[in-house]
């Protein structure tokens, strides 16, 4: 089995972009945040930032390579976003996963993107395309329809919008836990709270969702046998069990594992 990497990165609004855009030196952080979402709502009717105003605030990983499967999130309260991003990348330079995520080609990848060019990220793995490594001109992390990114909610739509689900759905459709008491409109209001670990407990809870799906995907695929991916669902419980923590916890007694 390759390096699967499952992620999910949660985000704030980048009032310092705001500030600038707007012209809005002198109001704090939570003022200039309401400004925004009223731009915004002036056009879309709704609350939700333009990609390139989001601000990283934590990258949760869930990865299975050689060593065995492990679960940890980058990022401290959202202070350096440019180290986390640089992280990420960074194990992507190294490691070369397949880099698994829902909504990913819509959501996490273009605010990655736009971040890492505001901040000065640089992941040349990650843009290759096969004009310095030949395996990636066929499979590399930027075209929609190769795997070496494998966006789910994408993949499974049969790439039409109209087709797509959401990740919760299709969690609790596939006995898994979906969202445990958190979902991202409520990831602001969290951040202003100082409540950054229920944030990162969210994040790292819905990479763990992907990368259930994404077994079960390959099961579909026949990449996978039924043993194989039962095997792999034990080695998830196992580790997660062994390290005791609340929101591990409370995943895994919401895991209808007999659905598996």
């Amino acid at each position: 089995m390759p390096n699967i990497l499952a992620f999910d990165i949660e985000t704030v609004p980048d009032v310092d972009g705001g500030r600038k855009l707007y012209g809005l030196e002198g109001l704090d952080d939570g003022e200039v945040a309401q400004v925004m979402f009223a731009k915004q709502r002036e056009t879309r009717d709704t609350d939700f930032l333009p990609l390139h105003l989001h601000r990283v605030i934590v990258i949760s990983i869930t990865l299975r390579s050689e060593a065995g499967f492990r679960v940890w999130s980058l990022g401290e309260g959202g202070g350096d976003e440019k180290e986390t991003i640089s992280r990420f990348f960074d194990g992507i330079e190294r490691y070369s996963p397949v880099l698994v995520s829902w909504n990913g080609g819509g959501f996490d990848l273009p605010v990655l993107n736009y971040r890492s060019l505001v901040l000065g990220v640089s992941a040349p793995r990650y843009w290759e395309a096969g004009e310095g490594d030949r395996e990636f001109k066929w499979n590399n992390y930027l075209n929609r329809f190769h795997y070496r990114h494998t966006d789910l909610m994408d993949v499974l739509a049969g790439y039409q919008a109209r087709a797509s689900a959401p990740l919760d759905q299709i969690s609790v459709l596939c006995g898994l836990p979906g969202k445990l008491g958190m979902d991202g409109s409520r990831v602001w209001e969290a951040y202003q709270e100082g409540r950054f670990i229920d944030v990162r407990d969210y994040c790292e809870t819905d990479s763990l969702n992907t990368y259930l799906i994404y077994l079960r995907w390959e099961l579909m695929r026949g990449n996978l046998t039924q043993s194989q991916f039962s095997e792999e669902c034990r080695m998830v419980r196992t580790e997660l069990k062994k390290h005791d923590k609340e929101h591990f916890n409370r995943f895994l007694d919401a895991w209808d594992y007999d659905a598996a």
